[in-house]
């Protein structure tokens, strides 16, 4: 019985919090108010290969709509979060499409677990947007008018 009423406890507490541990999460949709055409890239993978096509399809969105009415942003989880790491080949190209208005979201439960399995904390680009829950925030995206696209 006493275990019963705990449970019902904790159930109680988790509905509670979990709406709040979300919200917090979710950064904003606040960056391009105007934009038309709204595009979430999934980059759960470290392949290199994948990592430059999904900088590629960054840059030819830029380039194909105006800056203004296109939202593109860019989600990193798993081994995707190697194209955010401080000592990425490819952070000239991030940082130059961070400064074109994409916006690059790095998974801070792949950051933690990646720090529990080798007792260090990698370092990412300033510059990148940490999201609690990469897969949270793909779906945050999508419920707001985002196509998701994994290239």
């Amino acid at each position: 019985m006493r275990l019963q009423f705990i449970r019902a406890m904790l159930l109680a507490l988790l509905v509670l919090v979990a709406p709040l541990a979300f919200a917090q999460q979710v950064p904003p949709l606040q960056d391009k108010p105007f934009a038309e055409h709204k595009i979430v890239l999934q980059l759960s993978d470290g392949d290199a290969r994948k990592q430059a096509l999904v900088l590629s399809v960054a840059n030819n969105l830029l380039k194909a709509y105006d800056p203004d009415k296109i939202a593109v942003e860019v989600v990193a989880f798993g081994p995707g979060i190697d194209l955010l790491l401080s000592g990425s080949e490819r952070r000239k190209q991030v940082e130059s499409l961070i400064a074109q208005g994409v916006r690059f979201d790095i998974c801070l439960n792949t950051v933690d677990t990646i720090e529990r399995e080798t007792g260090k904390r990698p370092e990412f680009i300033p510059a990148a947007t940490p999201v609690q829950v990469g897969v949270g925030q793909i779906l945050f995206l999508v419920e707001n008018g985002y196509l998701v696209v994994r290239p």
